[in-house]
Protein backbone atom coordinates (compact mmCIF):
# COMPACT_ATOMS: atom_id res chain seq x y z
CA UNK A 1 0.00 0.00 0.00
CA UNK A 2 1.67 2.95 -1.21
CA UNK A 3 0.92 6.63 0.72
CA UNK A 4 1.27 9.52 -1.11
CA UNK A 5 2.87 12.53 1.09
CA UNK A 6 4.30 15.38 -0.89
CA UNK A 7 5.02 15.94 -4.50
CA UNK A 8 7.37 13.84 -5.63
CA UNK A 9 7.60 11.87 -2.49
CA UNK A 10 4.94 8.43 -1.16
CA UNK A 11 6.10 5.81 1.63
CA UNK A 12 4.74 2.10 1.75
CA UNK A 13 2.55 2.29 4.92
CA UNK A 14 1.92 -1.79 4.64
CA UNK A 15 5.53 -2.00 5.39
CA UNK A 16 5.72 1.16 8.11
CA UNK A 17 2.89 -0.18 10.05
CA UNK A 18 4.94 -3.69 10.56
CA UNK A 19 7.95 -1.47 12.30
CA UNK A 20 5.33 -0.94 15.15
CA UNK A 21 3.92 -4.60 15.37
CA UNK A 22 3.80 -4.78 19.03
CA UNK A 23 1.84 -1.34 19.24
CA UNK A 24 -0.10 -2.07 16.33
CA UNK A 25 -0.64 -5.64 17.31
CA UNK A 26 -0.53 -6.55 21.10
CA UNK A 27 0.24 -9.21 22.66
CA UNK A 28 -2.67 -12.02 24.77
CA UNK A 29 -4.86 -11.77 21.49
CA UNK A 30 -6.12 -8.41 22.49
CA UNK A 31 -8.35 -6.44 19.58
CA UNK A 32 -6.80 -4.22 17.90
CA UNK A 33 -6.73 -0.36 19.13
CA UNK A 34 -6.84 2.65 17.23
CA UNK A 35 -4.46 5.48 18.49
CA UNK A 36 -5.90 8.92 18.11
CA UNK A 37 -3.17 9.79 20.59
CA UNK A 38 -0.59 10.56 18.00
CA UNK A 39 -0.37 14.05 19.66
CA UNK A 40 -0.02 12.57 23.47
CA UNK A 41 1.58 9.48 23.07
CA UNK A 42 3.08 8.75 19.48
CA UNK A 43 3.10 4.02 19.18
CA UNK A 44 6.94 3.35 19.83
CA UNK A 45 8.66 1.71 16.50
CA UNK A 46 9.79 -2.00 18.01
CA UNK A 47 13.13 -1.13 17.22
CA UNK A 48 12.84 0.92 20.60
CA UNK A 49 12.68 -2.51 22.48
CA UNK A 50 15.77 -3.46 20.74
CA UNK A 51 17.27 -0.33 21.72
CA UNK A 52 16.26 -1.09 25.18
CA UNK A 53 18.26 -4.49 25.04
CA UNK A 54 21.29 -2.92 23.87
CA UNK A 55 21.11 -0.37 26.86
CA UNK A 56 21.06 -3.24 29.13
CA UNK A 57 23.85 -4.97 27.19
CA UNK A 58 26.17 -1.94 26.69
CA UNK A 59 26.18 -1.58 30.53
CA UNK A 60 26.83 -5.06 30.90
CA UNK A 61 29.99 -5.21 28.98
CA UNK A 62 30.98 -1.68 29.38
CA UNK A 63 30.00 -1.01 33.23
CA UNK A 64 31.11 2.24 34.44
CA UNK A 65 32.79 2.71 31.28
CA UNK A 66 29.70 2.57 29.17
CA UNK A 67 29.18 6.88 29.78
CA UNK A 68 32.90 7.08 27.67
CA UNK A 69 32.47 4.77 25.11
CA UNK A 70 28.31 4.41 24.51
CA UNK A 71 26.32 6.94 26.27
CA UNK A 72 27.88 10.21 26.13
CA UNK A 73 28.62 9.69 21.81
CA UNK A 74 25.07 8.54 21.54
CA UNK A 75 23.98 11.64 23.38
CA UNK A 76 26.12 13.90 20.70
CA UNK A 77 24.50 12.27 17.52
CA UNK A 78 21.10 12.54 19.46
CA UNK A 79 21.64 15.76 20.02
CA UNK A 80 22.53 16.95 16.52
CA UNK A 81 19.78 15.24 15.29
CA UNK A 82 17.14 16.95 17.46
CA UNK A 83 18.55 19.89 16.26
CA UNK A 84 18.66 19.27 12.50
CA UNK A 85 14.57 18.39 13.00
CA UNK A 86 13.82 21.59 15.14
CA UNK A 87 14.84 23.84 12.24
CA UNK A 88 18.42 24.71 13.68
CA UNK A 89 22.22 24.40 13.11
CA UNK A 90 23.29 20.89 13.98
CA UNK A 91 26.35 22.58 15.97
CA UNK A 92 23.89 24.54 18.15
CA UNK A 93 24.54 23.69 22.18
CA UNK A 94 21.84 21.76 23.44
CA UNK A 95 21.19 20.43 27.17
CA UNK A 96 19.01 17.02 27.81
CA UNK A 97 16.80 16.60 30.68
CA UNK A 98 14.31 14.21 31.92
CA UNK A 99 11.21 16.78 31.37
CA UNK A 100 10.96 20.09 30.33
CA UNK A 101 10.18 21.54 33.74
CA UNK A 102 13.59 20.43 34.46
CA UNK A 103 14.91 22.24 31.85
CA UNK A 104 12.87 25.39 32.21
CA UNK A 105 13.57 25.72 35.91
CA UNK A 106 17.41 25.77 35.10
CA UNK A 107 16.79 28.63 33.45
CA UNK A 108 14.47 30.47 35.50
CA UNK A 109 17.33 29.95 38.50
CA UNK A 110 19.72 31.79 36.05
CA UNK A 111 17.88 35.15 35.59
CA UNK A 112 19.71 38.39 36.85
CA UNK A 113 18.63 38.63 40.57
CA UNK A 114 16.39 41.07 41.86
CA UNK A 115 12.59 41.70 40.69
CA UNK A 116 11.57 39.27 37.74
CA UNK A 117 8.90 39.99 35.33
CA UNK A 118 8.25 37.05 33.59
CA UNK A 119 5.56 37.46 30.14
CA UNK A 120 3.82 34.44 29.31
CA UNK A 121 0.14 33.58 28.11
CA UNK A 122 -2.71 31.69 29.53
CA UNK A 123 -2.21 28.83 26.92
CA UNK A 124 0.54 27.44 28.68
CA UNK A 125 1.01 23.40 29.53
CA UNK A 126 0.66 22.66 33.43
CA UNK A 127 3.80 22.62 34.30
CA UNK A 128 5.05 25.81 33.31
CA UNK A 129 1.54 27.45 34.52
CA UNK A 130 2.07 25.65 37.83
CA UNK A 131 5.89 26.74 38.59
CA UNK A 132 4.71 30.09 37.31
CA UNK A 133 2.16 30.77 39.36
CA UNK A 134 3.73 29.42 42.19
CA UNK A 135 6.73 32.14 41.26
CA UNK A 136 4.16 34.74 41.52
CA UNK A 137 3.32 33.68 45.12
CA UNK A 138 6.57 34.38 45.38
CA UNK A 139 6.64 38.20 44.42
CA UNK A 140 7.68 37.25 41.03
CA UNK A 141 5.70 39.44 38.39
CA UNK A 142 4.06 37.20 36.08
CA UNK A 143 1.53 38.80 33.21
CA UNK A 144 -0.16 36.48 32.05
CA UNK A 145 -2.14 37.71 27.90
CA UNK A 146 -5.34 36.20 27.28
CA UNK A 147 -4.68 33.40 24.19
CA UNK A 148 -8.32 34.86 22.98
CA UNK A 149 -8.35 36.10 20.10
CA UNK A 150 -6.47 34.28 19.13
CA UNK A 151 -6.13 36.26 15.61
CA UNK A 152 -4.74 38.90 17.85
CA UNK A 153 -2.30 37.33 20.06
CA UNK A 154 1.24 38.41 18.31
CA UNK A 155 -0.03 41.80 19.02
CA UNK A 156 -0.79 41.16 22.83
CA UNK A 157 2.27 39.56 22.86
CA UNK A 158 4.43 42.30 21.41
CA UNK A 159 2.61 45.21 23.91
CA UNK A 160 3.40 43.02 26.80
CA UNK A 161 7.00 42.67 25.83
CA UNK A 162 8.14 46.18 27.64
CA UNK A 163 11.70 47.26 29.05
CA UNK A 164 12.37 45.61 32.61
CA UNK A 165 10.78 41.97 31.27
CA UNK A 166 13.15 39.36 32.96
CA UNK A 167 11.48 36.35 30.41
CA UNK A 168 9.35 35.90 27.76
CA UNK A 169 7.90 31.86 28.38
CA UNK A 170 5.44 30.63 25.67
CA UNK A 171 4.47 27.92 23.41
CA UNK A 172 5.05 27.21 19.69
CA UNK A 173 1.56 25.55 19.47
CA UNK A 174 -0.54 25.51 21.90
CA UNK A 175 -1.52 22.62 23.68
CA UNK A 176 -5.47 22.55 23.95
CA UNK A 177 -6.43 24.05 20.81
CA UNK A 178 -3.56 22.99 18.03
CA UNK A 179 -3.03 26.48 17.42
CA UNK A 180 0.21 27.60 15.82
CA UNK A 181 1.44 31.10 17.54
CA UNK A 182 1.69 33.39 14.68
CA UNK A 183 4.92 35.94 14.27
CA UNK A 184 6.84 34.11 16.59
CA UNK A 185 10.32 34.70 15.43
CA UNK A 186 8.93 38.89 15.68
CA UNK A 187 7.80 37.91 19.06
CA UNK A 188 11.11 36.49 20.20
CA UNK A 189 13.25 39.38 18.87
CA UNK A 190 11.27 41.85 20.89
CA UNK A 191 11.62 39.87 23.80
CA UNK A 192 15.50 39.57 22.91
CA UNK A 193 16.11 43.25 21.89
CA UNK A 194 14.57 44.64 25.53
CA UNK A 195 16.85 42.19 27.37
CA UNK A 196 14.80 39.27 28.31
CA UNK A 197 15.29 35.75 27.95
CA UNK A 198 13.05 34.17 25.39
CA UNK A 199 11.82 30.92 25.78
CA UNK A 200 9.58 28.65 23.53
CA UNK A 201 8.18 25.50 24.05
CA UNK A 202 8.51 23.59 20.78
CA UNK A 203 7.22 20.13 22.37
CA UNK A 204 3.47 20.46 20.09
CA UNK A 205 5.85 21.29 16.78
CA UNK A 206 8.65 19.03 17.37
CA UNK A 207 8.15 16.44 14.17
CA UNK A 208 5.31 17.66 13.01
CA UNK A 209 5.02 21.22 12.73
CA UNK A 210 8.34 22.96 11.16
CA UNK A 211 9.24 26.00 12.52
CA UNK A 212 10.74 29.08 10.93
CA UNK A 213 13.29 30.71 13.62
CA UNK A 214 13.92 34.01 11.05
CA UNK A 215 15.40 36.30 13.74
CA UNK A 216 14.43 34.37 16.78
CA UNK A 217 17.21 31.65 16.08
CA UNK A 218 20.16 34.03 17.54
CA UNK A 219 18.53 34.22 20.55
CA UNK A 220 15.57 31.50 21.34
CA UNK A 221 15.64 28.54 24.14
CA UNK A 222 13.62 25.71 22.79
CA UNK A 223 12.51 22.97 24.89
CA UNK A 224 10.72 20.00 23.58
CA UNK A 225 10.59 16.12 24.14
CA UNK A 226 10.17 13.13 22.55
CA UNK A 227 7.00 11.82 24.18
CA UNK A 228 4.91 12.92 22.05
CA UNK A 229 5.42 13.22 18.01
CA UNK A 230 8.54 11.80 18.38
CA UNK A 231 7.80 8.38 19.42
CA UNK A 232 11.11 8.10 21.69
CA UNK A 233 8.92 7.38 24.82
CA UNK A 234 9.26 9.54 27.59
CA UNK A 235 12.44 10.32 29.81
CA UNK A 236 13.69 12.70 26.72
CA UNK A 237 13.75 16.26 27.03
CA UNK A 238 15.99 18.73 25.70
CA UNK A 239 17.25 22.66 25.54
CA UNK A 240 18.42 24.36 22.40
CA UNK A 241 20.51 26.88 23.87
CA UNK A 242 21.93 30.20 22.09
CA UNK A 243 25.26 30.74 21.07
CA UNK A 244 27.48 32.85 23.80
CA UNK A 245 25.21 31.93 26.49
CA UNK A 246 27.26 32.56 29.71
CA UNK A 247 23.88 32.37 32.14
CA UNK A 248 24.78 30.26 35.66
CA UNK A 249 21.80 28.06 36.33
CA UNK A 250 21.35 28.00 40.20
CA UNK A 251 19.56 24.67 40.13
CA UNK A 252 22.83 22.69 38.80
CA UNK A 253 23.89 19.25 38.62
CA UNK A 254 27.75 18.10 38.74
CA UNK A 255 27.37 17.08 34.87
CA UNK A 256 27.19 20.40 34.03
CA UNK A 257 31.27 20.79 34.92
CA UNK A 258 31.69 16.96 33.85
CA UNK A 259 35.67 17.58 33.51
CA UNK A 260 35.81 19.01 36.83
CA UNK A 261 35.84 15.48 38.63
CA UNK A 262 39.04 15.18 37.68
CA UNK A 263 40.72 18.58 37.92
CA UNK A 264 39.23 19.66 41.45
CA UNK A 265 39.64 23.69 41.89
CA UNK A 266 37.47 25.55 43.91
CA UNK A 267 34.64 27.70 42.76
CA UNK A 268 31.22 26.66 40.69
CA UNK A 269 32.47 26.40 37.00
CA UNK A 270 30.14 25.76 34.20
CA UNK A 271 31.18 23.81 31.04
CA UNK A 272 30.78 25.70 27.45
CA UNK A 273 27.65 25.43 25.30
CA UNK A 274 24.28 23.42 26.41
CA UNK A 275 26.05 21.53 29.05
CA UNK A 276 25.86 24.06 31.60
CA UNK A 277 22.00 23.35 31.90
CA UNK A 278 23.01 19.65 32.61
CA UNK A 279 21.90 17.70 35.80
CA UNK A 280 23.28 14.84 37.36
CA UNK A 281 23.76 11.19 36.37
CA UNK A 282 20.72 10.08 34.64
CA UNK A 283 18.76 7.01 33.27
CA UNK A 284 20.17 6.50 29.43
CA UNK A 285 17.80 3.72 28.22
CA UNK A 286 15.55 6.62 27.09
CA UNK A 287 18.44 7.91 24.74
CA UNK A 288 18.74 4.71 23.86
CA UNK A 289 15.04 4.78 22.75
CA UNK A 290 15.38 8.06 21.03
CA UNK A 291 18.51 6.99 19.02
CA UNK A 292 16.43 4.11 17.56
CA UNK A 293 13.40 6.39 16.79
CA UNK A 294 15.49 9.11 15.22
CA UNK A 295 16.64 6.22 12.76
CA UNK A 296 13.07 4.85 12.49
CA UNK A 297 12.11 8.16 10.94
CA UNK A 298 15.26 8.56 8.73
CA UNK A 299 14.71 5.01 7.87
CA UNK A 300 11.54 5.71 6.17
CA UNK A 301 12.12 8.88 4.86
CA UNK A 302 10.12 10.96 6.98
CA UNK A 303 11.58 14.50 7.38
CA UNK A 304 10.05 17.12 9.12
CA UNK A 305 8.66 18.60 6.28
CA UNK A 306 7.28 15.22 4.89
CA UNK A 307 5.49 14.54 8.27
CA UNK A 308 4.25 17.65 8.71
CA UNK A 309 1.93 16.63 5.32
CA UNK A 310 0.62 13.57 6.31
CA UNK A 311 -0.14 15.51 9.14
CA UNK A 312 -2.33 18.06 7.89
CA UNK A 313 -3.61 15.30 5.27
CA UNK A 314 -4.70 13.38 8.28
CA UNK A 315 -6.04 16.19 10.48
CA UNK A 316 -8.09 17.54 7.13
CA UNK A 317 -9.81 14.21 7.07
CA UNK A 318 -10.84 14.99 10.87
CA UNK A 319 -11.94 17.48 9.95
CA UNK A 320 -14.18 17.00 7.05
CA UNK A 321 -15.60 13.94 8.67
CA UNK A 322 -16.79 16.30 11.93
CA UNK A 323 -18.36 18.92 9.35
CA UNK A 324 -20.35 16.42 7.71
CA UNK A 325 -21.66 15.22 10.74
CA UNK A 326 -22.79 18.55 11.93
CA UNK A 327 -19.99 18.87 14.45
CA UNK A 328 -18.26 21.65 12.55
CA UNK A 329 -19.24 24.50 14.96
CA UNK A 330 -17.41 22.64 17.56
CA UNK A 331 -14.22 22.43 16.72
CA UNK A 332 -11.59 24.50 18.33
CA UNK A 333 -8.55 24.02 16.68
CA UNK A 334 -7.61 26.26 13.35
CA UNK A 335 -9.06 25.36 10.24
CA UNK A 336 -6.62 27.07 8.03
CA UNK A 337 -3.77 24.29 7.60
CA UNK A 338 -0.77 26.75 8.37
CA UNK A 339 -2.23 27.76 11.75
CA UNK A 340 -3.13 24.20 12.68
CA UNK A 341 -0.53 21.66 14.87
CA UNK A 342 -0.61 18.18 14.57
CA UNK A 343 -4.51 17.03 16.02
CA UNK A 344 -8.22 18.43 16.34
CA UNK A 345 -9.72 19.49 19.26
CA UNK A 346 -13.66 19.69 19.58
CA UNK A 347 -15.33 21.47 22.28
CA UNK A 348 -17.28 18.86 24.45
CA UNK A 349 -19.31 18.91 28.08
CA UNK A 350 -17.73 16.13 30.41
CA UNK A 351 -15.10 15.05 27.59
CA UNK A 352 -12.99 12.88 30.89
CA UNK A 353 -16.01 10.75 30.41
CA UNK A 354 -16.43 10.56 26.45
CA UNK A 355 -12.66 9.82 26.62
CA UNK A 356 -13.66 6.82 29.19
CA UNK A 357 -16.52 5.44 27.26
CA UNK A 358 -14.27 5.41 23.30
CA UNK A 359 -11.31 3.45 25.74
CA UNK A 360 -13.92 0.95 26.62
CA UNK A 361 -14.11 0.41 22.81
CA UNK A 362 -10.85 0.41 21.72
CA UNK A 363 -10.73 4.19 20.37
CA UNK A 364 -7.84 6.34 22.23
CA UNK A 365 -8.36 10.12 22.31
CA UNK A 366 -7.87 11.90 25.46
CA UNK A 367 -8.63 15.52 27.05
CA UNK A 368 -7.85 18.90 28.53
CA UNK A 369 -10.60 20.61 30.43
CA UNK A 370 -13.64 20.46 27.94
CA UNK A 371 -11.36 19.83 24.74
CA UNK A 372 -11.73 16.58 23.44
CA UNK A 373 -8.39 16.11 21.62
CA UNK A 374 -8.06 13.28 18.54
CA UNK A 375 -4.63 13.25 17.44
CA UNK A 376 -3.76 11.01 14.21
CA UNK A 377 -0.26 9.66 13.47
CA UNK A 378 1.85 8.57 10.09
CA UNK A 379 1.06 4.75 11.08
CA UNK A 380 -2.73 5.18 11.33
CA UNK A 381 -4.71 3.92 7.41
CA UNK A 382 -7.58 6.04 6.36
CA UNK A 383 -9.65 3.46 7.29
CA UNK A 384 -8.72 3.29 11.14
CA UNK A 385 -9.02 7.06 11.43
CA UNK A 386 -12.58 7.21 9.92
CA UNK A 387 -13.62 4.24 12.07
CA UNK A 388 -12.17 5.73 15.08
CA UNK A 389 -14.16 9.83 14.44
CA UNK A 390 -17.49 7.55 14.04
CA UNK A 391 -16.74 6.45 17.31
CA UNK A 392 -15.55 9.46 18.46
CA UNK A 393 -19.04 11.04 16.45
CA UNK A 394 -21.05 8.93 18.45
CA UNK A 395 -20.19 8.99 21.57
CA UNK A 396 -20.40 12.69 21.50
CA UNK A 397 -23.81 12.55 20.65
CA UNK A 398 -24.69 10.67 23.78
Amino acid sequence: MQADVDQGFSFDLDAFRAAYARFLAPAGGAAPRILLTGHSHQAWPDAARDALVACFDDAARLVDDKWDAAVLPKLAAVGEAILERMGFDRGDAIAFGQNTHELVYRLITALPRGPLRIVTTQGEFHSLRRQLARLAEEGVEVEWVSVEPRAALADRLLAALRPGTSMLAISAVLFESATVVPRLDEIVARAAEIGAVPLVDAYHAFNVVPIAWGRAAPHVYAVAGGYKYAAMGEGICWMRVPPACALRPVFTGWFADFGALAGGGGGVAYAPGGARFAGSTFDPSALYRAAAALEHWDRFGLTVPRLRAISLRQTGRILGLLDAAGRGADVISPREPERRGGFVAVRCARAGDVVERLRARRVLVDARGEALRIGPAPYLTDAEIDEGVAAVLEELGR
